[in-house]
């Protein structure tokens, strides 16, 4: 009986709540990535250099990092269905202002208040799926919504050329500006249905029966009590676990690959010569198309085993290899196969690292712990594409720029093989706990 309600809930669970996650997802990649695709025509009309755009693609991290934390907290205060409506609309908002930058200086500001209007979000993500999945289901479900960024790329590339292609000159705007609109005012209309429809817990949930509810309520709290949620945790003793800055360090490295890679790729695909816009387009949707499969398949192989550290260690080792082959191909069709083959693995890497993050703690803590993880890391996207447009600028190649995200990624295959992931003793003593030695 017990078997039946469970596979009933969560499959409910699964149906109801993940498109609206994937959707969220799939704007706010898209809202990220489309400047990439902008720069093939806008750095011309702007007078960008590879150094400026590089600077506008790094500086969204600052406005990011600053309110991540206080955003986070503020979703725990006032609840998932609001505050990730708020984040939606106002990040939409300054994602359609991108149409209306006309130097650098505008660019960085709309940029800088971007990852200000959208800090919060993915950590609060996390968060709120804690709520609604059991651990043993959580990889699955982070990876069903995370994918919506490989989708975003997927789709957004050829999209977004194509409104730069054939929207250019409509009613006096550049195509690149129709662009960031057209992709921009929905993200505004996906918040004003979050508003309304996203239930905030399992007790809010009229699409579940009573029996059902009274499952997921029950497994939830067993495993938040196993975790000892039941007492205080400040944010100093957050900030004083050593594991906090060995998962921040390790997704910072992996960020300064995702990225600086991926901010650049239609340029660099572009750089490989003979390629109009619809073509790089294309071309620039495969890598993440690789990465939807290798996240279906390394999220399964993870929950299966419980295993989070050695599958992060694969796939960020595999991809320094592909991004470090990519950089001394012998051919631009070599060079593209490799970049595809980065793709496979460091897409797949999003939903074990915002599991492992999750497991952590629970409630305002499990808040603070995801938002100071993710607040660390940020310095990978300040990096990256910075880093990418200041070696471009100076050598006027990629080559040197891929070897050093490569670089990175070994780093964080390092972090994942060493970092303790083990409940944090905290966690169990004052909940009348034996400290739990099993590993994450």
């Amino acid at each position: 009986m017990t078997d039946t309600v469970e596979q009933s809930t969560m499959r409910k669970v699964f149906r109801r709540l993940l498109p609206l996650l994937f959707a969220m997802m799939f704007f706010n990649y898209l809202d990220r990535i489309n400047v990439g695709f902008a720069a093939l025509e806008m750095n011309r009309d702007l007078g960008l250099t590879p150094a400026v755009f590089g600077f506008a693609g790094s500086i969204f991290f600052v406005g990011y990092m600053l309110l991540e934390v206080p955003s986070n907290l503020m979703l725990n205060k006032v609840g998932a269905r609001r505050w990730l409506a708020r984040i939606l609309i106002t990040w939409g908002a300054m994602a359609t202002l991108n149409a209306f930058v006309f130097n650098a200086t505008s660019l960085y500001a709309v940029r800088f208040l971007l990852g200000v209007m959208e800090a919060g979000f993915l950590p609060g993500v996390a968060v709120y799926l804690t709520k609604w999945f059991p651990e043993r289901y959580r990889a699955r479900a982070v990876g069903g919504y995370i994918i919506a960024g490989s989708f975003a790329a997927i789709i957004g590339a050829p999209a977004s050329t194509a409104l730069m292609t054939y929207a250019d000159g409509l009613l006096g705007l550049a195509g690149w500006q129709w662009m960031f609109i057209v992709e921009g005012v929905p993200t505004i209309l996906l918040g004003l249905y979050t508003w309304r429809a996203m239930s905030e817990r399992p007790a809010d949930a009229d699409w579940l029966d009573e029996k059902e509810k009274r499952w997921l309520e029950q497994t939830l709290e067993a495993e938040r009590r196993s975790l000892g949620d039941a007492h205080h945790v400040s944010f100093l003793k957050v900030a004083g676990d050593a594991r906090v800055w060995s998962l921040a360090c390790l997704f910072g490295c992996a960020l300064v690959g995702i990225y600086g890679l991926f901010l650049w790729l239609p340029q660099i695909v572009k750089n490989f010569g003979g390629l109009s816009n619809m073509e790089v387009g294309f071309l620039s949707a495969v890598p993440p198309l690789a990465g939807v499969l290798g996240t279906f398949v390394i999220s399964r192989s993870s929950d299966r085993s419980g295993d989070r550290k050695k599958h992060l260690a694969f796939v960020y080792g595999m991809s320094a290899i592909a991004i470090a082959g990519s950089a001394f191909a012998s051919s631009p069709t070599l060079a593209y196969l490799l970049l595809c083959v980065t793709g496979l693995f460091i897409y797949a890497g999003n939903p074990l690292f915002w599991s492992l993050a999750a497991s952590f703690r629970t409630g305002a803590a499990g808040a603070a712990t995801i938002a100071l993880i993710n607040t660390i890391a940020q310095f990978g996207g300040l990096v990256g594409p910075w880093s990418i447009g200041l070696v471009r600028s100076s050598t006027g190649s990629f080559k040197l720029a891929l070897l050093t995200i490569a670089g990175f990624l070994v780093i964080a295959t390092v972090i994942a093989l060493r970092m303790r992931v083990t409940p944090h003793a905290d966690q169990h003593e004052k909940a009348g706990h034996e400290p739990a030695r099993r590993s994450v």
